[in-house]
């Protein structure tokens, strides 16, 4: 079988995941390195998955021929670099979230990797999983006519409960907007289409943050971006939506909702887009309830790296590749948008265009892509 080699950037706390999924799961993706600034992460995957290269720094990785694609899991802000880097060394590159701090990190990258005719892209790739992938089969199949709108809601109490290691949530690069956006946005673009302005008003409603999670435990955190962010979109197709990100409101998970879309037969109610599978309702009047539809395909477990796999099954193809930088871009354009709408008070155009990439297929043999 024909793979990509691969070697990852950063063997921190999502990595984790990737090197599951990467081992057990998607068979084309062949992980030759691992590389990061605490050498002993890289020492832990290498015997854990039986990796044959640790290197030094990411430049010695970069110079080594064997290598294919880079994997980028370093911080948010942390991404230019080392995607530049690659891309300059000839490598494809698939980074998390999100493709650049800003949106001039965003098109460097974007016209660095056509000028040396690169593969480029990145997370997020729920929307690859079962659930969102039913629910944009429900939508193309007419289950809800014509959509007109949509609703997105991302509300919660900031990550410095909970992660090891929160504070670059609140430095440049990070935010619920930047952090968590990247989902909700990447799902409503697959499912509605693209974004022709946007619309937005956000503050910070506590200037600092302290750390309750192990090991920074009593750390205290100065915040440097918006935490209650507020936005409106309107698609190219002239349908509206909104998109509310916060990290300041303590809400119940029991009463949560992620992502509604109206049509004009119906609504639709979109599951976590920060999963793979989750629970896919439809509203329909003349059925007078709400129903739960079956999940119509394959990943409805955490499937990260599944864009990656989608990936390297384009470049080995020569077909487009479903998480590429034509989205990652247009979903930055659209973060930063809403950064300033904020600062002007207007609507800010989104220049790039976006094109939904085909739908998934259900797999002959699962971890091996269409």
């Amino acid at each position: 079988m024909k793979t990509v080699k691969t070697v990852m950037i950063g063997v921190g706390n999502i990595s984790g995941i990737y090197l599951k999924n990467i081992h057990e799961t998607f068979h084309e993706i062949e992980l030759i390195g691992v590389c990061d600034l605490v050498r002993e992460r890289a020492e832990k995957a290498q015997r854990e998955y039986g990796i044959p290269k640790i290197y030094e720094t990411m430049h010695d990785a970069f110079a080594d021929p064997e290598v294919e694609m880079v994997l980028n899991l370093t911080r948010p802000y942390e991404h230019f670099e080392v995607s530049r880097a690659a891309l300059e060394a000839g490598k494809h590159v698939y980074s998390e979230k999100p493709l650049g701090a800003d949106l001039q990190e965003g098109r460097a990258l974007l016209e660095l990797a056509r000028q040396k005719g690169l593969r480029l892209g990145g997370a997020p790739d729920t929307f690859l999983g079962a659930g969102i992938q039913t629910c944009r089969r429900l939508i193309d199949d007419g289950y809800i006519g014509t959509p007109i709108g949509s609703a997105a809601f991302m509300i919660g109490h900031g990550p410095e409960s909970w992660h090891p290691d929160p504070a670059f949530f609140y430095k440049r690069g990070g935010g619920p907007m930047l952090d968590m956006g990247p989902y909700y946005l990447t799902a409503m673009i697959n499912l509605m289409g693209g974004v022709d302005r946007v619309f937005s008003a956000s503050r910070s409603s506590f200037p600092r943050r302290m750390i309750t999670s192990r090991p920074f435990a009593g750390t205290a955190v100065d915040v440097e971006v918006n935490t209650y962010v507020a936005g409106t979109v309107q698609y190219s197709s002239g349908a509206i939506g909104t998109l509310f990100t916060t990290f300041d409101v303590h809400f119940p998970a029991e009463k949560r909702r992620f992502i509604e879309i109206y049509g004009t037969e119906g609504t639709l109610f979109v599951p976590d887009p920060n999963t793979f599978g989750g629970k896919v309702e439809l509203y329909r009047p003349e059925e007078g309830a709400v129903k739960e539809m079956p999940l119509m395909y394959a990943y409805p477990e955490n499937s990260r790296a599944l864009g990656l796999a989608d990936m390297c099954k384009a470049i080995l193809t020569g077909r487009e590749a479903r998480c590429d930088v034509q989205q990652t871009y247009h979903v930055l354009e659209m973060m930063e948008g809403f950064a300033t709408s904020a600062k002007t008070g207007e609507w800010t155009k989104i220049q790039s265009v976006y094109h939904r990439a085909p739908a998934m297929e259900r797999p002959v043999l699962k971890g091996i892509l269409d």
